[in-house]
């Protein structure tokens, strides 16, 4: 895998991530809350998507909501408007503390497993030393297996004061093994004469637990990409199997909606985990899924039209038969 490195953070996209750790208890309230605000900016000029990654454990409860805008000019905008001052008003009680956010104006959309966003306070003076620092950090995360790049941001002025530093790896193991190492240890410890203080957060695909291809430094993941459209054609069938067997069969025995779809859904996500991902979409797709796989253009493609003639195979099937 080429590692790359971009330095220049004046491009026209603009991304905000925000962190929110939510108080135990209210994830669904807080869900809906944040529902509500993706809803509405969505009716904000330059407004390009926006991702909700859920944490890697109760314990954490932090979730990770990534904006993104087409230039900071309209990003700024949605920051400082009231409908968002009033949305975090009334969504206030559901966080432990204030939300924290890194502006990145420029770079490129995250594709793969796993990215860090790390945060720095970079005292006064020694910006430049900072970015030389980064340099070595650079140079060493190269050698590290499953690195992907890395991208540095500089503080957007009445917005952030922060320096920002974003790098991706293939697997939480191969980033874990970064976080962790001695060499990076080393080298915070060298930083610290740089900055105060820096924040970690890490962003993790939410459908990456059902793509394995390996185990050890050969484990990893596909694109998210590949990953969405690969559960949708798992997703689908699985969904409509249940709901013509195991959901009739419920309704018949008179259960309650709510608790039949409770329980329709512990069936599909089951058969997904342990069947259809595995067993079946992950072997009859592995030329276009696995990552140690070599990858083109026309391999995409083709694994991409594969799965849309499936779709378009099992849309008529289920037409047909129910």
């Amino acid at each position: 895998m080429n590692a790359s490195a971009n330095r220049d953070s004046g491009g026209a996209g603009a991304t905000v991530v925000t962190s929110q750790k939510v108080v135990p208890g209210c994830e669904e309230d807080y869900q809906r809350w944040q529902e509500q605000v993706n809803r509405a900016v969505r009716d904000f000029e330059g407004f390009e998507g926006t991702e909700l990654y859920p944490p890697d454990s109760p314990e954490d409860n932090q979730w990770v909501v990534v904006f993104r805008f087409s230039d900071v000019d309209r990003l700024t905008a949605w920051l400082r408007s009231g409908t968002r001052r009033q949305l975090l008003h009334e969504g206030r009680e559901l966080f432990e503390e204030e939300p924290s956010q890194e502006v990145l104006r420029g770079g490129q959309r995250p594709q793969e497993a796993v990215t860090a966003v790390i945060s720095h306070d970079v005292k006064p003076g020694r910006e430049r030393d900072f970015v030389g620092w980064q340099d070595k950090i650079l140079k060493a995360q190269e050698r590290y297996p499953g690195f992907m790049g890395s991208e540095l941001f500089a503080p957007v002025e009445g917005i952030q004061d922060r320096w920002v530093v974003v790098f991706r790896f293939d697997t939480r193991e191969h980033l874990d093994q970064w976080l962790e190492s001695d060499v990076r240890e080393k080298l915070l410890t060298e930083g610290r004469d740089y900055f105060a203080g820096y924040d970690v957060r890490e962003i993790a695909s939410a459908f990456s637990g059902w793509f394995r291809f390996g185990e050890g430094e050969q484990a990893g993941v596909p694109p998210n990409w590949k990953q969405a459209m690969s559960v949708l054609l798992a997703l689908y069938p699985t969904v409509m199997v249940l709901n013509l067997t195991a959901g009739r069969a419920l309704t018949d025995a008179g259960v309650p909606g709510y608790l039949g779809l409770f329980i329709s859904n512990v069936l599909s996500v089951a058969i997904l985990t342990w069947f259809m991902m595995p067993l079946v979409v992950n072997r009859a797709l592995a030329f276009w899924l696995a990552p140690d796989r070599p990858r083109s253009r026309r391999v995409d493609m083709a694994g991409a039209a594969v799965v849309a003639v499936c779709y378009a195979a099992l849309v008529a099937l289920f037409g047909l038969t129910t």
